[in-house]
């Protein structure tokens, strides 16, 4: 295995899987080279069905250089109403065009505004909004711009077809959570979260305010390095740039405090109710990345279950020719009921796990177990301890430990179209091709 680059290492991916050299290039120069759609799981009514039980409109929404939020809040802003009446099943990044799926309490298909790079088309209604565990996954095109090395392509594809069992069709990765998860600029978010699943509300607030990153322009550096040096927050916020709103908001709210622990509780609380759940997640994928990297170091199979392990089943309700973990059907692999396990593995049926852990994490046996406990250990991360207020607060889940795709890919330009479950990364199979820096990803 190679060795990943130090920006990703420091989130806990430690290996690319594939030995092969890397096609290098870039992704995203221009959004069209980078287009992702939506796979729901969700029933609608026609566009015309009764508002009273159906007041929920279902919007297609195609969008050119958006970010999904910044999308949501400026829809919202439009039609007059409150940003908590639009609501979406993945949030996807700015530079690419989407293709997704907006649901809109309480509007008429002749309400939506004519906004720029965006094309919207009701489709039906629902009696509730669209949420995240509607989305079943994404279909992409990936176009690489400029590759110094396309021709390995074939070797890096036999290698990951191989990772993934040997199936002739499709190809896997370790199911790590991608840069993005916790920025790819300053990747500080994770930090964040385990600062506040420690209790140390101080550490989270100054860990996101201060910690200067040499990837961000020299203004926003020394402001994050005034603040950390000096701690005088009408003076810091004074120096941040408006665009880093958050930050202002959370200096703000110091300055009227008397740096008690509440205060910087309260600080970190003026961010969005999603963002304070980004934290304490980013901590828990932290944690997660550093169990499949040492899952790797052992040499232990992705493909199929050691005795120990937890799987989960397939969910009997994805799309066709996606295969969907359902994270609430799981079984614990003992030694007697490995082959049985390892066949359901085989067929796609079942998935070997690893823990986001929360509240209600219970451990694996064996060789899975140990790793799981000694990586929690390592971070400072005990199930209890997510037993916080609001929305810092985590139940935790488990998570499919490989995610397998069957891959197209074609060249001049070098191109990519394959279909990931929800919450899987397009990055975490691009970086295997390309093996570059993740700002290229």
């Amino acid at each position: 295995m190679r060795p990943a680059q130090p920006v990703e290492r420091a989130v806990g991916i430690d290996h690319y899987v594939s030995d092969a050299t890397g096609t290098g290039g870039r992704l995203r120069d221009e959004p069209g080279e980078f287009r992702v759609r939506e796979l729901e799981a969700f029933e609608t009514e026609p566009v015309d069905a009764d508002t009273d039980a159906y007041p929920h409109l279902l919007v297609r929404v195609r969008l050119r250089n958006w970010e999904t939020n910044n999308f949501a809040n400026r829809l919202s802003n439009q039609l007059g109403i409150s940003r908590e009446r639009v609501s979406w099943a993945g949030t996807k990044d700015r530079h690419a065009v989407t293709t997704q799926l907006f649901s809109v309490d309480g509007v008429d298909p002749g309400d939506l505004p004519a906004l720029p790079r965006a094309d919207c088309e009701p489709v039906g209604r629902a009696g509730r909004p669209i949420l995240f565990g509607d989305l079943a996954g994404n279909e992409f095109e990936v176009t690489v711009r400029d590759p110094d090395h396309p021709d390995t392509v074939p070797d890096i594809t036999a290698q990951l077809r191989s990772f993934a069992g040997g199936d002739r069709d499709s190809v896997g990765v370790p199911n790590y959570f991608g840069q993005q998860r916790f920025g790819s600029k300053r990747p500080v978010t994770h930090e964040v979260g385990l600062a506040v699943v420690r209790g140390d509300w101080e550490a989270a607030v100054l860990t996101y305010v201060g910690n200067p990153s040499e990837r961000e322009p020299e203004r926003t550096r020394e402001a994050r390095r005034f603040v950390e040096e000096c701690r005088d927050w009408q003076a810091a916020l004074d120096r941040f740039p408006g665009h880093l709103r958050y930050e202002r908001a959370m200096l703000h709210r110091l300055v009227e405090g008397d740096d008690e622990p509440t205060d910087f509780r309260e600080a970190l609380e003026t961010t969005p109710e999603n963002l304070q759940r980004l934290f304490v997640n980013a901590a828990q994928s932290y944690a997660f990345n550093r169990m499949l990297s040492e899952r790797l170091d052992r040499g232990l199979p992705f493909d199929r279950p050691v005795a120990g392990d937890v799987v989960c089943f397939a969910d009997s309700d994805a799309p066709d020719g996606l295969a969907l973990p359902d994270q609430d059907r799981t079984q614990r692999v003992t030694a007697d009921r490995v082959d049985a396990v390892t066949r359901h593995c085989e067929r796609g049926r079942a998935f070997v796990t690893a823990p986001l852990v929360g509240t209600e994490t219970t451990f694996a046996d064996g060789e899975p177990g140990d790793i799981e406990r000694s990586v929690c250990e390592a971070v400072g991360l005990d199930p209890a301890a997510f037993d916080l207020p609001g929305a810092f607060e985590s139940t935790g889940t488990r998570r499919a430990a490989l995610v397998r795709t069957d891959l197209e890919h074609s060249g001049e330009p070098l191109r990519f179209e394959f279909r990931l479950p929800r919450g899987s990364y397009a990055t975490v199979l691009l970086r295997e091709f390309l093996k570059t820096d993740p700002d290229a990803l």
